[in-house]
């Protein structure tokens, strides 16, 4: 098995990148933290809530706005010259990153595979963290990026290798979606059905309450597509506020997750949630997202 630790970044293709940028620092509230050729990198961690910052966690680059690419970090690194070996042998073709590919990345090492469904993932090893604190471009309360939507062709058979070829566990079900922890947040990823590949969403976590409701009348204001919320998760506990971005990319605020903590672990035991309105939201908003409709 293959011990991730956390995810750690994400790369999207953008049919135009100078209005991504303006979208992800002036209405997102993400840091820029740099710009080089035709890609951009942005920040979003609070040391104060990490523990350190990652050097950043959305890289969007000019190209196909379906190219989507999510990064996790090992656990151990020395476990990186042999989890090439277990994810060839589990039938996933492997390509190791050129010193070029590193360089962009910023971090030592990769490898790089894809999913049953076809989704593109990279396990790094040393990715570099950042010096100077976080500071946003927008005062949204983001204290750290948090986990990502995917979507899946097989939920049960994307869930299988997620917990059998790699550490995660299933924390609930809504209908055949799991939603999977990879550390102690309720969830890390969360697979839903789809006929095709890709970020669904893409969660970034916030101070509290007021940060979630201060949006919705800012997003709304500037005249921002709301799909969803505010609402509560029923499964893990948090406020919600999901909205749509460039490319029609989903972005969503949420506070109050639950956590599983390690002397949990041998109890804890996932629940099923039917595929219907409230098992999204317990106080009855109803989502205008594809993969969260019957």
């Amino acid at each position: 098995m293959i011990h991730l630790h956390d995810i750690r970044y994400l790369r999207i293709g953008t049919a135009d990148l100078d209005s991504t940028i303006e979208f992800l620092t002036r209405i997102v509230g993400l840091q820029l933290s740099a710009r080089e050729g035709k890609s951009a990198y942005f920040r979003s961690d609070k040391v104060a809530v990490r523990g350190d910052t990652r050097d950043y966690t959305l890289m969007v680059f000019e190209g196909d706005p379906g190219d989507h690419t999510s990064a996790f970090d090992l656990r151990d690194a020395a476990d990186f010259d042999r989890i090439g070996a277990e994810l060839e042998n589990a039938g996933h073709r492997v390509h190791y990153g050129t010193p070029e590919e590193c360089e962009t990345r910023r971090v030592r090492q990769f490898l790089a595979f894809k999913d049953p469904t076809g989704n593109k993932h990279e396990i790094v090893v040393r990715p570099f963290h950042s010096g100077p604190r976080h500071f946003p471009s927008r005062d949204a309360g983001i204290t750290h990026f948090s986990h990502i939507g995917l979507r899946t062709a097989d939920a049960a058979r994307d869930e299988a290798f997620w917990t059998r070829v790699l550490n995660a566990r299933v924390s609930d079900w809504i209908g055949d979606a799991p939603l999977l922890r990879i550390g102690t947040i309720h969830h890390t990823l969360a697979l839903f059905p789809s006929p095709h590949p890709g970020v669904q969403h893409i969660n970034h976590q916030v101070e509290d309450i007021d940060d979630i409701m201060r949006s919705w009348y800012f997003l709304r204001e500037k005249g921002v597509r709301i799909v969803f919320g505010p609402g509560r998760h029923a499964t893990s506990s948090a406020c919600f506020l999901y909205f749509e971005g460039p490319d029609k990319m989903i972005y969503e605020y949420s506070v109050g997750v639950k956590h599983i903590l390690p002397e949990q672990e041998a109890t804890y035991r996932p629940r099923q949630f039917p595929f219907a309105p409230e098992s999204f939201c317990m106080w009855g908003s109803k989502p205008d997202i594809p993969e969260f409709r019957s």
